[in-house]
């Protein structure tokens, strides 16, 4: 436990506080955004046209390689 001399000290030690903890929140607002971007239904659509995509073109190459 830290032992305070003067009122200065503590108010820094709470304005440091205060700080970390904004900091923190405004990392947490920044992840829920990015999670809530990950999880929008139009990147699982790309996602999956971009998997489809591949998958379609490898399999036409087998097709004509193997015909």
């Amino acid at each position: 436990m830290k032992t305070y001399t003067s009122f200065e000290e503590i108010e820094n030690d709470l304005k440091l506080h205060k700080l970390e903890r904004d900091i923190a929140w405004e990392e947490l607002k920044l992840v829920k955004g990015e999670l809530k971007e990950e999880l929008n239904p139009m990147n699982w659509l790309n996602s999956i046209l971009k998997f489809s995509g591949k998958y379609g073109f490898m399999t036409l190459i087998k097709r004509w390689i193997f015909k």
